[in-house]
């Protein structure tokens, strides 16, 4: 998920490794998000948050957190905030037990 940008050169705590202005429109952060996405090479498709951070807000995202979403939907693995959270073993963990093949149900002679 691709959301407010943690260090816009016009925010409050700017970086000189991030060079973009804090989009204000969803038209601006999807171009923001574009480059972002196609420098970093990332293979899977990302979500966009829109300005108004509300994907953000209800999953406490900020400044960085990791979640996995079960087939179910349903969230099956939340990392703690970060960065001190930021936890990308665990992360793969979850994924490995989430692709593993389902055990086949005991069977039970009466």
């Amino acid at each position: 998920m691709y959301c407010r940008e943690a260090h816009p050169i016009d925010g409050a705590s700017p970086s000189t490794k991030t060079l973009v202005e804090d989009p204000v429109t969803n038209a601006e952060r999807r171009d923001v998000a574009k480059k972002f996405v196609a420098e970093i090479g990332f293979a899977m498709p990302a979500l966009l948050d829109q300005v108004d951070d509300a994907v953000s807000k209800a999953y406490a995202s900020h400044p960085d957190r990791l979640y996995l979403i079960g087939k179910d939907g349903k969230i099956a693995y939340a990392g703690a905030r970060g960065p001190f959270g930021f936890k990308p073993d665990e992360l793969e963990k979850a994924i490995e037990v989430a692709l593993a093949p389902a055990k086949p149900a005991e069977r039970r002679e009466y």
